[in-house]
């Protein structure tokens, strides 16, 4: 059963529809001036849902169900995860779709421009020791995490990605059950998600409720329908997995109220962002530039956890004037963001430089 015209989406550079623009009002991107902060601010932090928010009172009486190709199947509930060894991990997590407006042509989804990212301080058990305690028999090679929420895409289906065995063995996946030093909010999966630093957020399933090894690669609809980079709809596609390399920067002056161009002063103006990649690789520069002339900055300390973004800060000596300021980060793998947009059907993946409009006076 298909609902809407979710089969009929086409490519496009037109306007919005107003489909796009409903899913707009549902999610939320991060403030970019909120970048001057190490640990968003949790009513700060990116946000997309898929379906509805869960409505889960309390939480008190949620367990997690462990089975499939496991030796002792078994419920586990969210006191036992409370009372288990404690990890708190600063971690940055990004939407594999953050770009997708800015692609050319577009999919009509999530509009989102540059804003889907966030930093956190989640606070969790680790995976791993329930694995063990289930025991995984000899022919479990993917770990597939069920959420409770529901509804259409496609298909009918609950929110559901997968780990191989040996990933969702890290010692930094968790079950996380606080944010920011709170527990997590409706919105944010409470009373129960996963957390895989260093990926994308699509892999981070809220409101986790069922936990089942299998046997064969998952082929659920959120893991080979979509989070695959594509070239053409017809091709079969690479898993959308790790971050790729990015960075964003604070718009410097003052925005104009409608179109959000910057108006600055003349003379040095200090400009500062933020630079992450996937798979806790660390970020070793970042360049910013005016009109396409490019000069080094200044980083700031590396963050706590591999897995967290870092700042990063220069000195504009800006002129009268429009001008188009950019910012591009290099990580220690030496990938660097592209100049360009490496276009994807879905729209996933866009790591081109952030831009910001200014007028100079």
């Amino acid at each position: 059963m298909q609902f809407g015209d979710s089969h009929k989406r086409t490519h496009t550079d037109g306007p919005y529809t107003r489909e796009e623009v409903k899913l707009a009002n549902r999610n939320c991107g991060i403030l970019l001036e909120a970048l001057r902060h190490d640990v968003t601010p949790t009513g700060l932090h990116y946000l997309l849902n898929h379906f509805d928010v869960p409505y889960v009172a309390g939480g008190e009486a949620w367990s997690v169900a462990f089975g499939g190709e496991v030796e002792r199947p078994f419920a586990l509930s969210l006191d036992e995860i409370k009372h288990a060894p404690a990890k708190t991990l600063r971690v940055t997590m990004e939407c594999a779709g953050n770009g997708r407006a800015n692609f050319h042509p577009r999919w009509p989804s999530q509009p989102w421009t540059e804003c889907a990212v966030g930093t956190s301080e989640w606070t969790g058990t680790p995976l791993r020791p329930f694995l063990e305690r289930a025991g995984l028999t000899r022919a479990a090679k993917n770990i597939v995490f069920s959420g409770i929420d529901r509804g259409f895409d496609k298909i009918e289906h609950a929110y559901e990605r997968a780990l191989s065995a040996e990933m969702a063995m890290s010692d930094d996946v968790l079950l996380v059950y606080a944010m920011n030093g709170q527990p997590l909010l409706p919105q944010h999966g409470h009373p129960l998600r996963l957390v895989v630093p260093g990926w994308y957020g699509m892999a981070s399933v809220k409101w986790l409720a069922k936990i089942t090894a299998i046997d064969r690669p998952f082929e659920g609809h959120q893991q080979v329908g979509t989070y695959m980079y594509r070239k053409s709809r017809d091709e079969a596609g690479i898993p959308v997995t790790a971050m790729r390399v990015k960075s964003l920067m604070v718009p410097p002056g003052i925005p104009d109220w409608y179109t959000r161009t910057r108006v600055v002063d003349a003379g040095n103006v200090i400009v500062e962002g933020r630079a992450w990649s996937g798979g806790g690789t660390p970020i070793a520069k970042v360049e910013f530039a005016c009109d396409g002339v490019w000069q080094a900055t200044e980083l700031d300390p590396p963050p706590p956890t591999a897995y967290a973004w870092r700042g990063w800060r220069a000195v504009w000596r800006a002129t009268p004037g429009d001008h188009l300021l950019q910012c591009r980060a290099t990580d220690a793998n030496g990938d660097v963001q592209p100049l360009e947009a490496d276009w994807d059907v879905g729209g996933f993946g866009n790591n081109a430089p952030h831009t910001v409009e200014v007028k100079v006076r």
